[in-house]
């Protein structure tokens, strides 16, 4: 679904792994069906369950590398021994066509999209964890990782929460309803920026040649 009276937004939410940024994602999705997530590209094999094109697009590493090399990619990174990245001509188009694209990557990726020229399109927002104990309790619960991996994801934690003040905003995500409202709200406001609104220009241009006639 098209929005001609606006230009789309770049939604980038970013966290440390088990701060809850998948979980708001997909509330936010839930919420306004029209916001779009981005499909990644990886180079790391379909986990059970997960669809080619739906998911991720699952490409070689030669792939990968030549449209990285080309600037077919909006951002990138290789994360735990694998490539990610967006392709920047769907991300283009939404923005044209007035979709919203939400963008669940880390700090890399958020400075790569606001390194670029769509920039001005971009909505940046961090969360953080109410306490690094929390943090590790919550990758603990979700039964996904071994503790191995669990190490490596607290290892990288403060990396990435070092990069907080990259973003336009910073919410503690210590209640995931008071979280989410607040999510709602600021995308809500981004949505009315000027550079989201490109009819305003004509409708000033409209309310100037009224008043003319009026004189």
């Amino acid at each position: 679904m098209t929005n001609p009276s606006r230009r789309g937004l770049l939604i980038i939410l970013s966290s440390p792994s088990g701060a809850g940024k998948s979980t708001m994602a997909r509330a936010m999705r839930a919420w306004d069906p029209t916001i779009n997530f981005s499909v990644s590209a990886t180079t790391r094999a379909p986990r059970p369950g997960e669809e080619d094109g739906k998911d991720y697009r699952f490409v070689g590493e030669e792939e990968f590398r030549q449209a990285v090399a080309e600037g077919e990619m909006l951002e990138h990174a290789h994360v735990f021994g694998n490539f990610y990245g967006s392709p920047k001509a769907p991300v283009q188009a939404a923005i044209d066509e007035g979709q919203d694209i939400l963008f669940d990557i880390d700090w890399q990726g958020a400075q790569q999209i606001r390194n670029s020229d769509l920039n001005t399109h971009t909505l940046s927002i961090f969360l953080l964890p109410p306490s690094i104990t929390e943090l590790k309790r919550r990758l603990e619960s979700r039964g996904q990782d071994d503790a191995e991996t669990i190490a490596k994801r607290m290892g990288k934690s403060w990396d990435e929460i070092s990069h907080w003040d990259g973003y336009d905003f910073v919410l503690v995500n210590d209640d995931l309803d008071q979280t989410e409202a607040r999510l709602k709200s600021i995308i809500t406001a981004a949505r009315l920026r000027l550079s989201q609104q490109p009819a305003i220009k004509d409708h000033v241009r409209r309310l100037q040649s009224e008043f003319e006639e009026l004189k």
